[in-house]
C-alpha cells in the first residue's frame, strides 16, 4: 500500500527547496558551524483536505506507473487491479452467467457496486448494456478505456473511504489517473505482445504512442493513441469439460477477443500559479471478437456461425472542462463533463434459454448520455482545532435509449401500463448531491474526518450518507485507523423502467407454481436504493525500514434489488407477472493485510492478503458472487542495477464455492452444480532491461506452472467452474522514447 503525502504539494516543494538551499550553503559557506550552533528544527505538518486524509485509510492502495511497467496488463487494467487486497474478478451475481466477462469486484459486493473513475470522473458506459434476469450484463466493465502505458497511478479505494463518491461505490472505487503533460517535449511508442503456449488461447498485440509538449509558456498538451487486439479463444477450448450440442460443439465458450482503439487529448492552461484549466477530449471504440458465449449456454447454428466475428462495438466519447484553483484562502475544483456511449450489438434473445444469445434480427444501438457537473472548495481554518472544511455539489443527468432491450412482446391481458409492443425505449433520471466534510486535527496524534452527503434523485427521493473516519498515532511507528460510513446505489435504468420486459417460458420460473404460459419480469419504478453500512478498523506499523498493516471490514447490506419470484398476478393465458424488487439483507465481512520488507537494498518483498469471513444473503445464506475464500499476492523485485531488474510473483487463490440454491426456480442444486474450485496458485517471472534512457525492454512468463481452469457451465450446472483461467503465456514489451 502506497502512502500519500500528508501535506499539499506546494509545501513539499518549499521543504525540498529549503533542504537544497541549506545543503548549498553548507557546501559553499566560509564559516563552518560547530555542534553547539546547530539547532534541530521541529517538523511542520500541514493538515490536508478530507479527501487527502481519507485516501490514507487502510482500505486504500495505490498502483504506480513503475509497478505497471514491471508487470503490464495483458489487455485490461483489471489484470493489474485484481492483485490488490480485497479485489477479485467476478460476474455480477453467483449465477455464473457470462462467466468469462468478469469485472472488478471489491470486497465481494459485486461489480455493479464498484465505481470506476478516470481522472476523478465517473465512467459508466457499462450501464448502456442490457441488464439480465440474474443481474448480469454482457460487458467487461469500464476498466479498459485507458491503456496500461498511459496510467500515472491507480487508486483503489475500499470500504468507508469510498462512500464519499456517491451512488455505485458501496463496494469501492477505482480511480485511474492518466499521465499529464510534461514541462518539455517528449514522446514514446510502446509495443506489447502476449503469446499463450496453448494455441487455443487468444494472443494479444498492443501498440500505442504518447506525445507531450508545451505549446506556449502557459499552455501544454498531451495526446495518446492506442490499438489493441486479442484473438478469441478457440470455440472448442472447453471440449471434454462442458456438455456438447448435437454437433459436438461445447455449450460453453472461452474468453472473447477484443479490438480496442483509443484516442485522447488533454490541453492544460495555467495562466498563473493559482489557476489551472484542463480540456479533456477522448474517443474510444471497443469491439469484440465473438467466442461463442451465450448467457444460458444455449447455442444455435446462427450463434455458432458468428465465431470470430464482431457482435458488439462500444463507442465512447468523453469531453470535460475542469478548473483547479490554489489560493491563499484554500483550494477549489470545478468540472463539467459529457459522456456519450453507443452500444451497438447483434440483437439478443429476451426470452427463455436464448435470453442473451445472439439472434438473427440484425443490429441495434443503445445510447447512453451522461451530463455531469461538480464543484468543491476546501478552506483551512482554526476553530479550537486546525481544520480543513470541504463543501461540494454534484449534478447528473442520465438518459438511455435502448430499442432492442424493450422489444419483448406479449399477447394476452395487460402488464401494468405497458403496451403489447412499440413501448417507449427511453428512460432517464436526474440527481444532485451536496456534501460536507471536515478534516480535524484534534491533537498531534489524532485526526477525525466527519462527513455527510445528501443525494436526491427525481425518481427515488433523497438519501443521506454520513461518515466518520479516524486515525490515532499510538507511537511514531504505530497508527490505528478506522471508519464507518453509509453508502448507497440507485436503481439502474433497466430495473426501474416499467417498459423493460423479460420473459421465461417456464424453466426459469418458480418451480413450485404452475408454469402455464411461463413468467414475465417487468421493471419497477417504485424501487428504493440499495444501501450498506461499511465499517473498517485496523492498524499500520512502519518503523522506517519495513511496514505492515491489517484491517477488519464489514459491510451490512440491505434493499438489494433482485428479480422477485413473488407473483403479482396472472395473465389470461396463465403466465405469471413478476417485477424487480428490494430483497432482504446481506453481509460481507473479512480481513485484509499488507507486508512490505526490503530484504536488501536491491531486493523488495511485497505481500498482501484477503480473507473473506462471509459474503452472503442473510435470508438464504447464498453467496453474493463466486469469490475465493482467501487470496494472497506476493512479489519479489530485484533491482540488479540501474539497467537490469527481475520480478517473481505468485497469486494463491483459496477455495471457491458457488450457490447451493437456484433463486429463480426455488430448487436446491445437486451433482455438478455443487462443484467447488480447489485452491490454486499462479506464478510469474519477468526481467526488464533499459538499454538507455530512450529504450527499454521487458520479457516474462505468466502462469509458469500452467495451472488452468475451464468453464463447464453456469453455476446451476457447474458450481464454481464458471470461467476459464488461461494457461502459461509468454510476453514481451518494448518502449522507445525521446
Amino acid at each position: 500500500m502506497s502512502h500519500t503525502p500528508f501535506f499539499p504539494l506546494q509545501y513539499a516543494a518549499v521543504a525540498v527547496a529549503l533542504a537544497l538551499s541549506g545543503t548549498a550553503l553548507a557546501q559553499t559557506g566560509t564559516q563552518a558551524q560547530n555542534a553547539s550552533q546547530v539547532q534541530e528544527m521541529e517538523a511542520v505538518q500541514v493538515l490536508g483536505t478530507a479527501e487527502q486524509e481519507i485516501k490514507e485509510s487502510l482500505g486504500v492502495s495505490v498502483i504506480t506507473a513503475e509497478e505497471i511497467m514491471r508487470r503490464p496488463a495483458t489487455n485490461d487494467l483489471a489484470d493489474i487491479i485484481r492483485r490488490e487486497p480485497g479485489v477479485n474478478l467476478t460476474g455480477n451475481s453467483a449465477s455464473g452467467a457470462r462467466g468469462n466477462s468478469r469485472q472488478i469486484d471489491i470486497r465481494g459486493m459485486g461489480p455493479e457496486n464498484t465505481l470506476i473513475l478516470i481522472d476523478g470522473k465517473p465512467t459508466t458506459s457499462r450501464n448502456a448494456v442490457r441488464y439480465g434476469w440474474n443481474g448480469d450484463r454482457d460487458t467487461r466493465g469500464d476498466s479498459n478505456w485507458v491503456p496500461a502505458e498511459e496510467v500515472e497511478r491507480i487508486e483503489v479505494i475500499r470500504g468507508p473511504a469510498a462512500a464519499r463518491y456517491g451512488s455505485g461505490a458501496m463496494g469501492g472505487v477505482v480511480n485511474i489517473i492518466t499521465k499529464r503533460p510534461g514541462d518539455k517535449a517528449s514522446g514514446s511508442v510502446t509495443y506489447y505482445h502476449n503469446q499463450p503456449e496453448d494455441s487455443k488461447e487468444g494472443h494479444t498485440n498492443r501498440v500505442n504512442f504518447h506525445v507531450s509538449s508545451p505549446i506556449t509558456d502557459t499552455l501544454s498538451m498531451r495526446v495518446y493513441g492506442n490499438y489493441n487486439k486479442t484473438q478469441p479463444d478457440a470455440r472448442d477450448i472447453n471440449a471434454g469439460r462442458a456438455t456438447t450440442d448435437d454437433t459436438g460443439i461445447p455449450d460453453t465458450a472461452g474468453r472473447e477477443g477484443v479490438v480496442n482503439k483509443d484516442m485522447n487529448a488533454l490541453f492544460s492552461w495555467r495562466p498563473d500559479r493559482s489557476n489551472t484549466v484542463d480540456l479533456d477530449l477522448g474517443f474510444s471504440r471497443q469491439g469484440n471478437l465473438f467466442a461463442g458465449d451465450t448467457m444460458n449456454n444455449v447455442n444455435s447454428e446462427f450463434s455458432d456461425s458468428l465465431y470470430g466475428s464482431e457482435t458488439n462495438a462500444m463507442y465512447r466519447e468523453n469531453y470535460a472542462l475542469t478548473h483547479r484553483g490554489d489560493y491563499d484562502w484554500g483550494t477549489s475544483r470545478a468540472s463539467i463533463g459529457y459522456d456519450y456511449t453507443r452500444n451497438a450489438r447483434q440483437a439478443e434473445g429476451l426470452a427463455g434459454g436464448p435470453e442473451g444469445a445472439p439472434v438473427d434480427q440484425g443490429w441495434s444501438t443503445a445510447r447512453l448520455r451522461n451530463l455531469r457537473a461538480s464543484g468543491e472548495v476546501n478552506v483551512p481554518f482554526n476553530l479550537g482545532f486546525e481544520q480543513v472544511a470541504t463543501v461540494g455539489v454534484e449534478w447528473l443527468r442520465e438518459s438511455l435509449d435502448d430499442p432492442s432491450g424493450t422489444r419483448q412482446t406479449y399477447s394476452s391481458g395487460s402488464i401494468g401500463n405497458i403496451g403489447y409492443e412499440n413501448r417507449d425505449s427511453k428512460s432517464k433520471q436526474s440527481s444532485y448531491a451536496i456534501f460536507l466534510e471536515d478534516n480535524i486535527e484534534v491533537n498531534d496524534r489524532t485526526i477525525l474526518t466527519p462527513g455527510v452527503r445528501m443525494d436526491h434523485s427525481n425518481e427515488f427521493g433523497s438519501n443521506w450518507s454520513p461518515s466518520l473516519n479516524a486515525s490515532y498515532d499510538v507511537t511514531d511507528a504505530l497508527r490505528l485507523k478506522g471508519g464507518i460510513a453509509r453508502a448507497y446505489k440507485a436503481p439502474n435504468l433497466y430495473q426501474s423502467n416499467p417498459n423493460y420486459l423479460l420473459y421465461s417460458r417456464g424453466n426459469g420460473c418458480l418451480a413450485s407454481e404452475t408454469n402455464s404460459g411461463g413468467c414475465y419480469l417487468v421493471g419497477n419504478e417504485n424501487l428504493s436504493p440499495e444501501t450498506s453500512v461499511n465499517k473498517e478498523i485496523g492498524f499500520e506499523y512502519d518503523p522506517g525500514t519495513w511496514r505492515v498493516s491489517a484491517a477488519y471490514f464489514r459491510n451490512d447490506y440491505k434493499n438489494k434489488i433482485v428479480a422477485d419470484t413473488t407473483m403479482l398476478y396472472r395473465l389470461p393465458n396463465g403466465a405469471r407477472v413478476l417485477q424487480w424488487s428490494n430483497s432482504g439483507k446481506a453481509v460481507v465481512e473479512g480481513l485484509e493485510g499488507n507486508l512490505f520488507v526490503p530484504l536488501t537494498p536491491d531486493l523488495d518483498w511485497n505481500t498482501n492478503f484477503t480473507y473473506m469471513i462471509q459474503s452472503k444473503n442473510k435470508t438464504t445464506g447464498e453467496p453474493l458472487s463466486i469469490i475465493p475464500e482467501y487470496t494472497i499476492n506476493s512479489t519479489l523485485d530485484w533491482f540488479y542495477n540501474e539497467q537490469l531488474s527481475f520480478q517473481a510473483n505468485v497469486t494463491y487463490y483459496g477455495k471457491q464455492t458457488g450457490p447451493s440454491f437456484n433463486a429463480r426456480t426455488g430448487e436446491a442444486l445437486s451433482g455438478d452444480g455443487l462443484n467447488t474450485v480447489s485452491p490454486y496458485a499462479l506464478v510469474g517471472l519477468s526481467a526488464g532491461y533499459e538499454v538507455s534512457k530512450n529504450l527499454r525492454f521487458r520479457i516474462g512468463v505468466a502462469n509458469l506452472f500452467d495451472k488452468r481452469l475451464y468453464r463447464e457451465g453456469n453455476a446451476t450446472s457447474a458450481g464454481a467452474y464458471t470461467y476459464n483461467e488461461p494457461g502459461r503465456a509468454y510476453y514481451a514489451t518494448m518502449t522507445a522514447s525521446f
